[in-house]
């Protein structure tokens, strides 16, 4: 068997209907310190007038592809469908987009793979947002 790390999926929405490119280097930075390994990367959008668009990784154009330059080809792609562009743009407000993020995280392996050696499996899991976590940290420590 394959040792993998969990994977993923996020739906990063943006203010308004445009990629600036800030996650790029920050992305970037996850992929060369093998923490991350990205899997598949689609920007959805909704124009003002509802035409409803996707953008793979390549087609950025001029303005947003350095920021994203250090992960381009290395994306494999072809997990997340037409269907899925479908499905994200049914709750996009007019004049709005979203990522959709598909990635691996490559620094569970080595636990993953002790995990199995040792004949345990993971029955469940769940992902509690950063902003999330935040506040109830503070909570907990008092710093409210």
């Amino acid at each position: 068997m394959v040792d993998i790390g969990p994977v993923d999926v996020l739906l990063v929405k943006f203010p308004g209907n445009r990629f600036r490119g800030e996650i790029g280097p920050a992305l970037a930075d996850l992929v060369s310190r093998d923490l991350v390994r990205v899997i598949d990367l689609l920007f959805v959008y909704r124009d003002v007038d509802g035409t409803v668009g996707s953008l793979e990784l390549s087609e950025l154009g001029p303005d947003l592809e350095p920021a994203f330059v250090d992960i381009d080809g290395q994306v494999p792609g072809g997990v997340l469908e037409p269907e899925d562009v479908d499905e994200i743009a049914a709750s996009l407000e007019a004049g709005s987009s979203v990522a959709a993020l598909v990635v691996e995280n490559t620094w569970a392996i080595p636990f993953v793979t002790a995990m199995r050696n040792a004949g345990a499996e993971v029955i469940d899991q769940s992902r509690i947002p950063s902003d999330v976590a935040a506040e109830v940290l503070e909570r907990a420590t008092g710093a409210v």
